[in-house]
C-alpha cells in the first residue's frame, strides 16, 4: 500500500489555508478580548497599509479544533477516533466530568492531578523517572504523553506539576490555525433591552429599557490557516504508525472543524468558500475524509499493534476535592 503521505516525509511544515464568508450576509462578528476589544492591525502589501482583523486566535481554534472529536450527544469520541487513548474524569458517583480532551490544559487539568485520587500523577511520575536533572528527554515525554492522550501531542501540553521534572515537562503545539480578515470595515449597529412592564426601571437591577451599541465588521476576504510541524512531529521520535495517526488526525480535525465547526458565535457563522488548499508542500493534496477515516482506523490497529497506546485506552479516574 502507498504511503499517503509520503510526499510530506522532507518538508518541515504542511501549510493549508481555506477562504471563509459569512453563511449569511456580509457582517462578522471576530473574537474580542476583555481589556482590547477586537484585534485589529495593519498589514503591508507593496507598501501600502491594510486593514486586518483577527477573527479566531490560535488557541480558540485548538479548542474547536478538539471539540470536533468529541460526541457530546453520546458523551464519547466520535466514531472514526475508537480507540484513541485519553483521560476520562468521573465524579465519585461515577458519572461522566470530563475528560483529556475537553480540558484546556489537557493532561495537566486540575481534575486528573489535583485531585484525591492522583493515579494519573503516578503513571506520568513513573514513565518519565529520570528526568529530575538535567535536560528533558523531550522524545520519551511525547512517547508517555501519546501512550495516554494522543491528541495532546498534537495541540501540546505543559505538565506544570513539580513531582514531573520539577515542572519542566512541556511540549510546544504541532497543529495551530487562526482565522484573519483583510479589507476591513466597520458595521456598528445596536439595539435595546426592552422592559415593556417599566421602561424607566432601575436599570442597575435588570430593569427599565437599556440600549447598547454592537460591533461587527466586513472584510473583503476572510481566510483560516493551519500549521502542522512535520519537523517537530519527527523530531519526537515515535515511529511510522504514530506518526501516521497523528497527521491523519490533524488533517482530519481540520476537515472537519471546516465542515461543521463554523459557527464561532452567533454573529460569526461562516462558510468554506472554495477548497482547502495547501500551499506547502507542493504537490500533496489532503486526503478527503472517508480517505482519512480508513487511514485513522489502520494507524490505531498499528499503535495499538506495537503497544505505543495505554490498555485499556481510556484511562478513569475519579475526582474528588483534597
Amino acid at each position: 500500500m502507498a504511503d499517503p503521505f509520503e510526499k510530506l516525509k522532507d518538508a518541515p511544515r504542511l501549510l493549508m489555508e481555506a477562504r471563509l464568508k459569512p453563511l449569511q450576509g456580509q457582517r462578522f462578528q471576530p473574537t474580542g478580548f476583555a481589556d482590547l476589544g477586537p484585534a485589529r492591525f495593519k498589514a503591508y502589501r507593496d507598501d501600502s497599509p491594510t486593514e486586518m482583523l483577527l477573527v479566531e486566535s490560535p488557541q480558540s481554534v485548538a479548542n474547536r479544533l478538539e471539540t470536533v472529536c468529541w460526541d457530546r450527544a453520546n458523551g464519547k469520541l466520535v466514531s472514526d477516533l475508537d480507540g484513541m487513548p485519553y483521560v476520562q474524569v468521573n465524579r465519585p458517583d461515577k458519572t461522566p466530568l470530563t475528560n483529556s480532551i475537553l480540558e484546556s490544559h489537557r493532561l495537566n487539568s486540575p481534575y486528573i492531578l489535583e485531585g484525591k485520587n492522583d493515579t494519573v500523577l503516578k503513571m506520568l511520575k513513573t514513565d518519565v523517572a529520570g528526568m529530575e536533572k538535567g535536560p528533558v528527554d523531550i522524545g520519551k515525554l511525547a512517547c508517555t504523553v501519546f501512550k495516554y492522550d494522543a491528541n495532546a501531542v498534537l495541540h501540546g501540553v505543559f505538565l506544570a506539576k513539580s513531582e514531573l521534572a520539577g515542572g519542566r515537562l512541556r511540549m510546544p503545539r504541532l497543529l495551530s490555525g487562526f482565522i484573519e480578515a483583510s479589507d476591513v470595515q466597520d458595521a456598528a449597529s445596536g439595539g435595546v433591552k426592552n422592559d415593556h412592564v417599566d421602561p424607566s426601571g432601575d436599570t442597575a437591577r435588570g430593569f427599565g429599557n437599556v440600549p447598547f451599541h454592537r460591533s461587527e465588521f466586513t472584510a473583503k476576504q476572510l481566510v483560516a490557516y493551519f500549521n502542522l510541524d512535520l519537523s517537530q512531529l519527527r523530531g519526537y521520535g515515535l515511529g511510522a504508525s504514530a506518526e501516521t495517526f497523528l497527521t491523519a488526525l490533524a488533517l482530519f480535525k481540520i476537515r472537519q472543524f471546516l465542515k461543521s465547526g463554523l459557527r464561532l458565535r452567533t454573529a460569526c457563522d461562516l462558510d468554506v468558500d472554495g477548497e482547502l488548499k495547501v500551499t506547502r508542500p507542493d504537490g500533496f493534496t489532503v486526503p478527503d475524509e472517508k480517505a482519512l477515516a480508513g487511514l485513522l482506523k489502520d494507524s490505531v490497529a498499528a499503535c495499538k499493534k506495537e503497544k505505543l497506546f495505554a490498555e485499556p485506552p481510556v484511562t478513569t479516574v475519579l475526582y474528588e476535592e483534597k
